[in-house]
């Protein structure tokens, strides 16, 4: 059935900044071009640094934003260089020879950029990429959905609370007329996306302190992740019950995507 259109699309050069909005993307095995390309990683831990340990200063993430300097393509692991601009305005190219030290002098902790995850990748004692290519950065799987749907029932059960899809970080947001989460019912099934992308959605998403965040516009809120918690609960398999918004995929059949894509929903 057409569960909808694509309303927004968005990708995220160096994992845990703030990305790119985009009117259309090449889409590959590691999803949207250029997602997650690059990560930090802590010299003394070797662990992924990730804005879900914000007492790490992991907070900061979301006041660096990362961008191409030109369109990456699908599939490969070798991309462009993304320029990235820091909480106090200055900027450095994820080539300079600088890049390591300029950034751990922002973060307040030494890092390294990194365009291939280290074996195992890990964030803060959890294995992130399981279901993703080897070397990736992805948490769980390379393409993330999420339902205009779903944001309404969140603002209907906690009205005060701003539910803006950026907190959330999809890759594809669907304007659907459907009601309440239904992206729940989306998992194990097939979603086809524009005229060439098939993906196999596998998973709900579950969240964490990242999405009660500061960033832009958007102001810290711990309400956030509370109403989540509240309203929509999964129990994973392997996971146990957790606060859930959005479903994760796998591409099956790659290509191109657009702003204004018909979505279709086919069970497996």
């Amino acid at each position: 059935m057409t569960a909808g259109t694509v309303t927004g699309l968005w990708r995220y050069p160096v994992k845990s900044m703030l990305g790119e909005e985009l009117e259309a993307s090449a889409v590959g095995e590691r999803g949207l071009a250029g997602d997650r390309a690059y990560a930090l990683v802590d010299r003394e831990t070797g662990k992924v640094v990730s804005g879900k340990n914000p007492g790490r200063r992991g907070a900061v993430m979301f006041e660096c934003r990362a961008a191409f300097l030109e369109p990456p393509d699908s599939d490969t692991a070798d991309v462009p260089p993304a320029l990235v601009t820091l909480p106090d305005g200055t900027t450095v190219r994820t080539d300079d020879a600088d890049v390591d030290d300029v950034i751990s002098r922002a973060v307040d902790r030494p890092v390294s950029l990194r365009a291939r995850a280290p074996e195992p990748a890990v964030i803060d004692d959890e294995q992130i990429a399981l279901l993703s290519p080897p070397g990736t950065f992805f948490d769980a799987a390379p393409v993330h959905v999420l339902t205009t749907a779903s944001l309404d029932a969140l603002g209907a059960a906690a009205p005060s609370g701003r539910f803006d899809p950026r907190r959330f970080r999809p890759n594809i947001l669907v304007a659907t007329d459907a009601v309440g989460f239904v992206d729940n019912t989306w998992v194990d099934t097939t979603l086809r996306v524009g005229t060439d992308v098939v993906l196999h959605l596998v998973m709900a998403v579950p969240r964490c302190v990242m999405t009660t965040l500061a960033q832009d516009d958007l102001p810290a809120d711990k309400q956030i992740l509370q109403t989540v918690n509240r309203e929509n609960r999964i129990d994973i398999p392997g996971m146990g019950p957790n606060p859930c918004v959005g479903v994760y995929g796998l591409v099956t059949t790659g290509g191109s995507i657009a702003r204004n894509d018909d979505v279709r929903v086919e069970s497996r």
